[in-house]
Order: structure tokens, then sequence, then C-alpha cells
């Protein structure tokens, strides 16, 4: 199975999760855009939800499949929220956003009373760290930032697309990635990063998801904390 069946897989059986009638958060990145395609499938037969999207991009693509896609304050409590991860470690700890969208997402997700995480297994680890992890920073405030991330001994670089220019998330912030290798106390490693001034959020999501799917060559298998 390659890693794109991996993803239509369990974006497929995350699709079931919802019910008629749902308030849905929908996720960013490249699982969520599967999850996505597949919900627009069950909504397209009749399925009846009102969504709210973590990005421009999953917005986009929730409305051009026919969904009810409005804004969280609009629609401020959902049932649930299904998105992926970069990487999955013990407990359902978790490091998102690699697709920039990590406060919007940590938003939407804070927001359900049910988050379903979905990756194909080559994102479970058994220790966060080998994945960058993504801090969003307010423009001003990133020589301190940097300073401080470095100083943390967390090896932050600002993101760059491919073609040279700086990334800009969705509200206008940077992203610092931060190589910093295995984090044994992902909680002491968020508090530190969120005591840094300037520091919009970082992509630690802890003691958040209800439950992982997680596709391989056995078929999707659910995962609790």
């Amino acid at each position: 199975m390659t890693q794109d069946e991996a993803k239509a897989l369990v974006g497929k059986r995350a699709a079931e999760f919802v019910e008629d009638g749902m308030a849905v958060g929908l996720g960013t990145g490249t699982t969520s855009v599967m999850f996505i395609r597949a919900l627009g499938e069950r909504v397209k037969a009749g399925l009846k939800i009102r969504c709210v999207a973590s990005s421009d991009a999953s917005t986009a693509l929730g409305k051009s499949l026919g969904m009810d896609v409005v804004s969280l304050p609009e629609l401020p409590e959902l049932d649930v929220y299904i998105d992926g991860a970069d990487e999955i470690g013990p407990g359902l700890s978790l490091i998102k956003g690699g697709g920039g969208a990590l406060l919007r997402e940590k938003i939407v997700a804070s927001s359900a009373k049910k988050f379903i995480v979905v990756a194909d297994s080559s994102k479970v680890v058994s220790t966060l760290g080998r994945f960058p992890l993504p801090v969003e920073v307010i423009k001003m405030a990133l020589p301190l930032v940097t300073r401080e991330l470095r100083d943390l001994g967390l090896n932050p670089v600002q993101r760059h697309h491919a073609d040279g220019s700086v990334y800009l998330t969705d509200e206008d912030n940077f992203i610092l990635d931060c190589a910093c290798g295995q984090i044994v106390d992902p909680t002491a490693t968020a508090a530190a990063i969120r005591r840094v001034i300037g520091v919009v959020e970082h992509g630690l999501f802890l003691h958040m998801a209800s439950v992982a799917l997680i596709a391989g060559e056995d078929g999707v298998t659910e995962r609790y904390p």
C-alpha cells in the first residue's frame, strides 16, 4: 500500500464517523484533503452537515464540494474535528503545523467535543521530534523569538517557500521550524515555548486527541490516549 493509498483509506474511514446534523471541523493537509473529499461524496449523497475549516485552502475545497462551510463565530461549538498530524507519539501527543495552519487547527480542535486524528502508519513515533516543530511568530518579534528558541536549544529556522519567498500563515504571521531532536518532555517544551513573548502558537498538540485512525497494511486501526 502506497502512502497516498493509506491516506485515502483513512480519509474514507474518518468520513464514516460523521453523522447527519453534525457540526464538523475540517482539518488541513494532504490526509485531511482525502477526508474532505470522502466527506464531500457523502454530502453529495444527501448528508446534511455544517462545517468550519482550519485553513483558507480547506474552506475553498469544502465549498467546491458543496459543503456548507461557515466561520467559527457562526458555528462556535463543533461535534467533531478531523485532521491529520505530522507525528503521533505516546498518549496521542502530536506534532502538527507542517502545512502552516497550526494556530487555526488548535482553535478549531479546541472548539470540538471530539478530535479524531487521521494518519498513515509512517507518522507514528515512539518519541516526538523527528519532524521539525513549527512555532508561529508575530512578525515584529521574529528576532526576539529566534534568539529565545535558540537559547532553549530548539534550533529554529524561518520557513520559506520552495522559491525562496518567506512563508506567511493565513493570519499573516511567520513560522519558525525547530529541529529540536527528541522531545523527551513535550509538556515542559510546550510550556517553555509559550513563555516566549511574541510566540503566537506552537505545534505541540497535547491531551487533545480523542482517537487516532491509523492506516497501514492491515487496514485502519484505532488508537486511544
